[in-house]
């Protein structure tokens, strides 16, 4: 089957190959670790599995749609910021794309502007499954690993080392986008965990008590005491034509709103923006292979 694409390079990601469908001209890329998760997620939204094939026993290759833009390469093109139009156009897709997997019941865990795709028609595909998981059922009471997500999108939780979270730590990570498509800086630039902490907790108040216990038993701050909250600026204040981030961003997980909620915020529903918006699809004729 691999002799069914024309080799263009290799890409950055271990074993990856830039490929071209011979027949149809398709541009993809293939991975492995995904697989699974993948094979059930199939969304506008979502960098898509398209095919799946194994060679020499051990090795598999896994084809994926390919688009070439990230949301950061729009971030460091326009550092004041994309503008409402364009932010509220991106986060629409990745709220569909995050809401979609939350119906799985699979957390990404990695949501970044590197992982999220732009195409030429400014259609948004979440890539990046590699910190995936699917939820556990609380009756199996699930422990995850706390090291997930880049430093700067991790939600508080993951930051002081809490291992049963949720679905919340993906909306957290969609708060710090929105407002870095906005501003066109990031929100909690920590140059380490304990400096994130700091930003976080001096933006947006004190953690939750179970968080609290956490922060002090983790050996990361070990002899460190969270920093106090005063005279914060409420994130409504700073930004009041655009409230969602507030829905997104709080301190407790539990307080977050959903994504699919969020999808019928005002931002989206005041002009009828959800009922014009219409996800166009557009085809690449190229191919991204990955191997492991």
């Amino acid at each position: 089957l691999l002799d069914k694409y024309l080799n263009l390079k290799l890409g950055s990601y271990g074993a990856v190959l830039n490929c071209r469908h011979r027949d149809s001209g398709l541009l993809v890329k293939i991975a492995l670790r995904e697989i699974k998760l993948l094979k059930q997620l199939r969304h506008d939204n979502l960098v898509n599995l398209l095919e799946v094939w194994k060679r020499r026993r051990r090795r598999r290759y896994l084809a994926f749609d390919f688009v070439e833009q990230t949301l950061l390469d729009d971030l460091e093109k326009k550092p004041n910021g994309l503008g409402l139009n364009t932010s509220r156009l991106y986060l629409y897709q990745i709220l569909r794309a995050a809401a979609f997997c939350h119906q799985q019941q699979i957390i990404h865990r990695d949501i970044k502007p590197e992982n999220v795709l732009i195409s030429q028609g400014s259609v948004v595909k979440l890539c990046d499954f590699g910190f995936a998981r699917t939820m556990t059922s609380p009756a199996q009471e699930g422990v995850y690993t706390e090291y997930v997500a880049t430093r700067w999108y991790r939600a508080p939780e993951l930051q002081v080392g809490d291992t049963k979270y949720a679905k919340p730590v993906d909306v957290w990570a969609v708060g710090c986008l929105l407002i870095e498509m906005l501003t066109g800086q990031p929100l909690f630039p920590g140059d380490s965990d304990l400096d994130q902490m700091y930003h976080i907790i001096r933006r947006f108040g004190n953690l939750t008590a179970h968080h609290q216990d956490l922060f002090h038993r983790n050996p990361v701050f070990s002899g460190v005491r969270p920093p106090k909250c005063s005279g914060r600026i409420p994130q409504e204040r700073r930004f009041p034509t655009v409230p969602t981030a507030a829905l997104c961003l709080r301190m407790d997980p539990e307080k977050r709103a959903q994504c699919s909620e969020l999808l019928e915020d005002p931002l989206f529903t005041q002009d009828s923006f959800h009922i014009r918006y219409v996800c166009v699809l557009v085809v690449y004729p190229v191919v991204f292979i990955v191997s492991q």
